[in-house]
């Protein structure tokens, strides 16, 4: 996993509570078996007409979304169904952040194990921060990790929590098995140590 420190980028808005996990990435894409791919069907029924044409009306097709890495939408982003294949939609696509009031709680676990911020502010921060990138050309964003803050450079600056732990594996880019793989001799020596009946 990539080490997550300092990020700034390009900032595009979907300004709808409850968005779940089945319109992050539909579950007729759920076939694949590697992490990447995913991308291209993030939003699929909201980002494609019927017939198949991009829908201008949608946040991600406008022009001025094209390369944002942050993402601020809704509250209770990421409900319904467990699948770790939203988050991998989301890196897929580009984004490094998300920033919401709140997400549902496997989703944002899901999340930080693949190296995807999410950020928890209040509503009152999202609805500045969702009227400045709309007003706004380029509007940027830099999310700073080790200081735990969000910022735009024009004012704008919010503290955002972040567990110890999670913060941690984030800035050092350790997934579960990069985490278990920290303590390869100990379970070296355990394994060299057990007893004959027991291998």
């Amino acid at each position: 996993m990539t080490p997550f420190r300092i990020h700034t980028g390009l900032v595009t808005v979907l300004d709808r509570p409850n968005v779940d996990t089945d319109q992050i990435i539909p579950k007729q894409f759920l076939k694949r078996i590697e992490r990447s791919g995913f991308g291209e069907f993030l939003f699929n029924d909201w980002r494609y007409l019927p017939n198949g044409d991009p829908d201008s009306s949608f946040p991600l097709n406008e022009p001025r979304s094209v390369g944002a890495s942050i993402l601020i939408t809704g509250r209770n982003f990421g409900c319904g169904s467990s699948r770790e294949h939203a988050p991998w939609a989301l890196l897929d696509y580009g984004f490094c952040v998300i920033i919401a009031s709140s997400f549902a709680d496997i989703f944002a676990n899901n999340c930080l194990k693949n190296g995807l911020l999410p950020v928890v502010l209040s509503e009152v921060d999202i609805s500045d921060l969702m009227r400045r990138a709309r007003e706004v050309k380029g509007y940027q964003m830099t999310v700073n990790l080790e200081e735990k803050t969000v910022s735009d450079g024009s004012g704008f600056v919010a503290e955002f929590p972040i567990s110890s732990f999670q913060r941690y594996c984030l800035l050092e880019g350790l997934d579960d098995i990069e985490l278990t793989l920290k303590h390869q001799t100990l379970i070296s020596s355990y394994e060299a140590n057990r007893p004959n009946w027991l291998r």
